[in-house]
């Protein structure tokens, strides 16, 4: 065997395992049941961005700590409205319901399937600051490594590169 083919040989090896170690390590990371509590006071939210990754199961605690405020969930249908002296909220869905339920809830349970950037924002109005009122909720892909097939193609042309030199 000439050494131009063994070379050759070794490039195309790394570049298979490469590739099938990237693909490996794309797969989706383990879906979480995720609690999070939000506050709702002059003009602000607490937290006011929420990071959670696809297919998590997200429970929203909101409370008011000041006046009555509102939570509209853009893009997920879900719309609430809290009073500081009521332990939970009433809740709606906007494009069904035009009035809040009657039923005070402690929490609202939905997963997070949808990717993207969602703002919250305060649906009731507080004050003069209220339009100001917002926040974001960040749902990522669920990717544990989605840089590694790059990363293996880059690994795969570093050695074809470096080979060449040594031969020439």
């Amino acid at each position: 065997m000439n050494n131009k083919f063994r070379v050759f040989l070794l490039v195309i090896v790394v570049m298979i395992f490469g590739i099938i170690g990237g693909l490996t390590v794309l797969k989706r990371g383990p879906e979480e049941d995720r609690t999070i509590t939000v506050h709702a006071r002059k003009y602000a939210f607490d937290p006011q961005v929420i990071r959670v990754n696809r297919g998590d199961t997200i429970t929203l605690n909101i409370t008011s700590t000041d006046v009555t405020h509102g939570f509209y969930l853009e893009g997920y249908d879900f719309d609430a409205k809290m009073r500081p002296e009521t332990p939970g909220f009433w809740m709606r869905a906007p494009s069904k319901n035009k009035e809040y339920g009657e039923e005070v809830v402690e929490s609202y349970t939905f997963t997070a399937n949808r990717i993207g950037k969602f703002r919250y924002r305060c649906s009731i109005g507080c004050g003069p600051m209220h339009p100001f009122m917002q926040g974001e909720f960040i749902v990522r892909p669920n990717f544990l490594f989605p840089g590694s097939i790059g990363l293996a193609f880059g690994i795969a042309f570093a050695c074809i590169i470096y080979f060449r030199k040594k031969e020439e």
